[in-house]
């Protein structure tokens, strides 16, 4: 576990522009690295809860939150920077259009925590949500859950063919606790609907084209390519597509990255989305 640099120096100039009390050296440090450790225990805890394959992924989580963190703290001294407090420089001649503009900042700051608050809900919820595609296990958990997705589905066939010859499910073979939950739900009609074997459908054929995806990207890994401004990264380490431009895209560019599911990552220095197949064939119509 890393902890990345918290600029002291900014930490006391935004301190001096808001208050008449002594600056402590090493404060903002100090509660930037009790925030990570905290995460870090919380990290190391739910380790001990779930499959080892998901440990590179917590630890991926918790650097990333640390590091966010740092740079949350710091550009909040920056803001807080920008204009000093009526009380420090008194009434007149206040610039009352950029504390305006600072308390904007101010607000905008604030979600962006939340935004980083939400990887730590990203650790808690990793081994008890659906199978992500950069889970090791991807390929075997999908197969799983196909042959029980395929075996309910046979099983509520029956169970309809059984109704329709015998206008009653009593005595009906097969009929276990998910089937029954569905009878119940559905017990005025006295059979489960043609929707839900058509939706038991539609998740069956996802779920084949998800791991006909997986197995593909495992025997025939994407590449990515250059194209005139930049290059298209495939990052398998991080799951993700990546978009390199050389300078900044101009407005109608980031319309259409956004418009096809890329979001810039200041982190990374890129425009992603999550690697699939749909990714690059978004990718190649931007940058063929």
């Amino acid at each position: 576990m890393n902890y990345y640099q918290i600029n002291e120096k900014a930490a006391r100039t935004a301190h001096d522009m808001n208050s008449f009390y002594t600056f402590t050296e090493g404060k903002a440090t100090a509660e930037y690295k009790s925030q990570v450790d905290a995460a870090a225990s919380m990290a190391a805890e739910k380790k001990t809860l779930v499959d080892p394959i998901h440990h590179g992924k917590i630890d991926a989580l918790l650097n990333a939150y640390a590091r966010k963190l740092a740079d949350w703290y710091n550009k909040g001294f920056s803001i807080e920077s920008r204009c000093p407090s009526v009380m420090i420089s008194g009434a007149g001649n206040f610039p009352v259009r950029k504390k305006e503009k600072q308390n904007a900042a101010r607000e905008r700051h604030h979600k962006d925590y939340e935004t980083i608050r939400g990887l730590l809900d990203k650790i808690q919820s990793i081994g008890t949500g659906g199978i992500s595609s950069d889970d090791p296990g991807a390929i075997n958990k999908l197969k799983e859950k196909l042959a029980s997705l395929e075996q309910n589905h046979e099983a509520m066939k029956a169970v309809n063919a059984y109704y329709r010859k015998h206008k009653t499910l009593d005595g009906c073979p097969g009929v276990d606790e998910n089937i029954r939950q569905d009878l119940e739900r559905y017990s005025h009609l006295g059979f489960i609907p043609t929707y839900k074997l058509a939706y038991n459908l539609a998740e069956i054929k996802r779920v084949k084209q998800r791991i006909a995806e997986l197995e593909s990207r495992a025997t025939r890994p994407p590449q990515g390519w250059d194209f005139q401004g930049g290059k298209v990264v495939v990052n398998s380490g991080e799951n993700r597509l990546q978009i390199l431009f050389d300078g900044k895209p101009d407005e109608t560019m980031r319309r259409a990255l956004k418009g096809r599911g890329f979001r810039w990552a200041p982190s990374r220095k890129a425009w992603q989305r999550q690697l699939t197949n749909n990714a690059v064939y978004a990718a190649k119509e931007l940058f063929k």
